[in-house]
């Protein structure tokens, strides 16, 4: 047996298809195996493969190793952690881990958002939101408030509730059905306006059809609006200034409540800790994980309003609490990394860092758009930021999805050793908070060099 173990662990470092028929990867495992991609080793920014192959990560990991690869402080608070105690019996309640990490949380987050509920990834502090947002209305003498209005083009997580809640046909149409009580508005994509209008005479019709959309379904039917602050899987949608605002706002009106899913913008991806600050706007309940942990444990928290929190104490005659939870809840070594990683962020001042390279990393693509005639348009904030790709930059017309400008010039980049996120019709970079103005000028060369090749290419 033992002989046995050790060959498949040595088989872990191969690339031979008769191994890789055993784990499932979110691509095609017929196409993947035909040229895997499998990491062995990191560090900075830096990856390389179990071919020694090199990688420069411009996505962090997928927006997650928000410190870099390799953090000391973090893999040593793990350390440390282990030593003492990796794993309370969440049934009976926690452990000090928990508690101080909450605590800190409930220090930096904005306004009277001080409770939190901590989960292991995005999906499942996404689902506790949407719980959440029931159990509060039921509690509050609302049951009939049970919907939850979110976007097309979105993605929320994995498990059915925030499958349900996410606008992606390409990976709800496998699973359907779906949950029901949920709906979906178009997403504020300036860019390609779903209702053929210009910003800013448009009134901010995406926003303000929000509560056209809550009042014919009947405010008291609606729980909740959950939606990214800047949303991703669409393409890095920023919305405008005042589109937060206004959902705040009919939220408000409406006894609605407000999410916002910061599974990728929280930590510091768009300059401050959470995107509710750079957009200045209040929610009452954020969600984020990703970069929470850095990559190095699975770790998410679900931070709602005091007001909110407050609804959950009462006699357990009428009140059960918030009904809510996973057996890794709080594990005292994810909380342990989390706490590493945020004083980390707080006292090298990362927030700072991603303002000032996403301000050179905006300047990159610019000189790319200015170069090549392609780029319509450079959307994002801080270190996450994408490009679409346009065959017309008057008309806004796209290059043909198959094979997909924006597949071809990722790929290239993957194989030349550039790690981003990629579309057929965008590219996206979110790189390491902590990332140099010479590393994002070596991963924005890169890309230069692989979008002329591809037009080389296809001319």
């Amino acid at each position: 047996m033992a002989a046995t173990m050790l060959k498949l662990l040595e088989a872990a470092q191969t690339t031979e298809e008769q191994y890789l028929r055993h784990i499932f990867v979110r691509d095609q495992m017929a196409e993947w195996s035909k040229s895997p991609l499998i990491m062995a080793k990191a560090e900075g920014v830096h990856y390389w493969d179990v071919n020694g192959k090199h990688y420069l990560d411009a996505l962090s990991g997928i927006y997650t190793v928000s410190v870099g690869h390799n953090n000391r402080r973090v893999i040593e608070a793990i350390k440390h952690q282990l030593d003492t105690l990796h794993f309370s019996p969440p049934m009976h309640g926690t452990n000090p881990v928990a508690v101080q990490l909450a605590n800190m949380i409930a220090e930096v987050a904005p306004g009277d958002l001080n409770t939190v509920k901590f989960e292991c990834s995005g999906s499942e502090v996404n689902e506790a939101a949407i719980k959440l947002a029931r159990q509060y209305h039921r509690l509050t003498g609302n049951p009939g408030k049970y919907k939850v209005i979110s976007r097309y083009s979105s993605w929320h997580g994995s498990t059915l509730g925030a499958l349900s809640a996410s606008g992606l046909k390409s990976r709800k149409t496998v699973n359907e059905p779906m949950a029901p009580g949920f709906l979906h508005v178009f997403p504020p994509t300036c860019y390609r306006c779903p209702f053929g209008k210009t910003y800013p005479t448009c009134e901010i019709t995406c926003a303000t059809l929000v509560n056209d959309v809550i009042e014919m379904e009947d405010p008291a039917t609606v729980a909740a609006v959950m939606v990214e602050p800047i949303g991703h899987t669409g393409g890095i949608i920023d919305p405008p200034p005042e589109y937060l605002r206004i959902l705040r706002d009919v939220c408000t009106r409406h006894n609605v409540m407000l999410i916002f899913d910061e599974i990728i913008t929280g930590m510091g991806r768009t300059g401050h800790l959470f995107a509710a600050e750079t957009f200045d706007v209040l929610p009452d309940v954020i969600c984020t994980a990703k970069g929470l942990s850095g990559g190095f444990t699975p770790l998410s928290a679900m931070i709602c309003r005091k007001p909110i929190a407050d609804v959950f104490w009462g006699p357990v005659a009428t009140n059960p609490g918030f009904v809510e939870g996973h057996t890794f809840e709080g594990n005292p070594v994810s909380c342990a990394a989390g706490i590493a990683v945020l004083r980390e962020i707080l006292e090298n001042d990362l927030c700072g860092n991603a303002r000032r390279q996403g301000a050179r990393l905006r300047a990159g693509f610019e000189k790319l758009a200015a170069k090549y005639g392609i780029i319509g348009d450079i959307r994002g904030k801080g270190l996450l930021q994408g490009i679409e790709f346009v065959k017309d930059l008057k008309t806004k017309e796209r290059f043909p999805a198959t094979p997909g400008i924006g597949l071809q010039i990722g790929r290239r980049a993957l194989a030349g050793g550039l790690l981003c996120r990629f579309d057929p019709h965008w590219i996206a970079f979110g790189p390491a908070l902590n990332v140099t103005s010479e590393q994002l000028d070596e991963m924005l060369s890169m890309l230069d060099r692989c979008i002329g090749e591809v037009l080389n290419e296809t001319a």
